[in-house]
């Protein structure tokens, strides 16, 4: 196993889920505020899970996301 590609590979695969996930974020956001499903001062409970079938990785992390 190539130490350098392995982490490269896992920084890369974790900011393309960062980045896309934030924005999905602030996109169901506003589209719940402008159609005034929300007050803007919410704090949602998020959950994500990793999954990588090969390896028989299944993890959940949870946290919150605050607006304000």
């Amino acid at each position: 196993m190539n130490e350098e590609t392995f982490n490269i590979s896992i920084r890369k695969f974790l900011k393309m889920v960062g980045v896309s996930s934030q924005r999905d974020i602030e996109q169901a956001v506003a589209k719940a505020t402008e159609a005034g499903a929300i007050t803007g001062r919410e704090t949602f409970p998020a959950t994500m899970t990793l999954e990588i079938a090969g390896l028989k990785l299944n993890v959940q992390f949870d946290g919150e996301i605050r607006l304000e």
